[in-house]
């Protein structure tokens, strides 16, 4: 079965995802910087697709296997001590 999902919404720290299995999870904004310095109106235009969330013109892409096994933006680079 694959799992997707359904709803997003957001508050001041949040991003709430509702699933198609009956789950909601809560996902902290600063888990995803694009998302955290997006306005409410940039939030608000998610694309749901069978895999994941996606916003064109905040150039974000999450997938919900990585939000169901807690990951969050990837693409950032660590830094490493010299």
């Amino acid at each position: 079965m694959s799992i997707s999902a359904t709803a997003v919404r957001f508050d001041d720290d949040t991003m709430w995802v509702d699933l198609t299995d009956g789950r909601t999870l809560g996902v902290p904004l600063a888990w995803f910087p694009r998302l955290l310095r997006a306005t409410p109106a940039e939030r608000e235009r998610v694309e749901l697709s069978r895999v994941g969330l996606h916003w064109e013109n905040i150039d974000e892409d999450i997938s919900i296997a990585a939000l169901l096994a807690g990951r969050g933006d990837t693409t950032r680079q660590e830094e490493h001590a010299a």
